[in-house]
């Protein structure tokens, strides 16, 4: 069994006032006193303290690290091409606009990495999440405090997030500066026709970073009720992925094209209503609806399962 994070375990347990009445829907933990509970600021700030943990350890395992660098790299090679080949006459408008704007090679890189290598990345991070720990044993010593399992999974929901954040900005950096160093860089052009200023293209590369984190933590969801069904990691991450890839299969028949709304990788691509004039505000809020039910669906079983499971057993 590995050793124990006793940074996180003691992030977990703050100094306790006198015991109080039970929290509804946190179950009692062997080895606490019963309905023990922090008060308000304690708990936010023992809340902090554990999810600053959970991010050192997401950011500082040498996988995601390597994760991190592969869809960083991403913008830079396809930039890299496109200086040193040329676009593809069949590619979308704002992949064949990189060659005259270094500030589209931004989209045409979220475009690639939505598709597979993102989802994979945060499917790895969010299978990893409660079954990884299920299965070194670590799990039950951070529920022997009385941190809560709802807090303890809503931290690990929010570390999913912000890993996923994390990824976006980064990839959306790397293909600024390698469009910036490679291409000319002017007035953004638009699918709907005419341009924005540079400014302003700027401001919606933020829309489409925050746009495509929603979409990620949505299938980060995904991952954690997956994970709670599981001791075994590979076999939460090798799910979601199949999940993932399964969906973009079934929106390619047309047959299906009743059920495509309701597959959640049917709405990463549409950032592209932000490159419309007006912002195609209709399309992304239809996502984000999207993004938000699949988070609460799957939040609700992730939650159902594992304030319900016998991890401590």
């Amino acid at each position: 069994m590995s050793t124990v994070d006793t940074t996180r375990l003691s992030a977990a347990v703050p100094p306790l006032p006198a015991p109080e009445e039970a929290e509804p829907g946190e179950p009692d933990v062997p080895g606490t006193v019963a309905g023990a509970r922090t008060s308000r600021p304690g708990a936010v700030r023992a809340g902090l303290r554990l999810l600053g943990s959970e991010l050192g350890l997401t950011f500082r395992r040498p996988r995601n690290i390597v994760l991190i660098a592969l869809v960083t790299c991403v913008p830079v090679i396809l930039g890299v091409v496109l200086r040193t080949v040329g676009g593809d006459e069949d590619a979308p408008s704002f992949v064949s606009a990189v060659a005259g704007n270094g500030l589209m090679l931004t989209f045409a890189s979220m475009l690639m990495l939505v598709q597979l290598l993102l989802p994979l990345t945060v499917a790895v991070v969010a299978g990893d999440t409660v079954a990884g720990e299920a299965s070194m044993g670590t799990l039950r010593y951070l529920l022997t405090a009385p941190a809560g399992r709802t807090r303890l999974l809503l931290l690990k929901f929010a570390n999913v997030s912000i890993f996923a954040f994390v990824c976006c900005a980064l990839v959306a950096a790397a293909a600024l500066i390698t469009g910036f160093a490679l291409f000319p860089v002017g007035p953004v052009p638009l699918l709907s026709g005419g341009t924005i200023s540079v400014f302003e293209g700027l401001l919606r590369v933020g829309v489409v970073v925050l746009y495509v984190t929603a979409g990620m933590a949505a299938f980060g969801a995904f991952g954690l009720a997956i994970s709670t069904l599981t001791d075994v990691p590979i076999a939460a991450v090798a799910a979601s992925v199949v999940t993932v890839v399964f969906s973009q299969v079934m929106t390619l028949v047309p047959q299906l094209e009743v059920i495509r709304p309701y597959l959640l990788p049917s709405w990463w691509g549409s950032f592209d209503g932000a490159l419309r004039d007006p912002v195609a505000t209709d399309v992304l809020g239809q996502g984000l609806l999207v993004f938000a039910a699949y988070i609460l669906v799957f939040g609700s079983i992730a939650w159902s399962r594992f304030t319900s499971r016998d991890i401590t057993a």
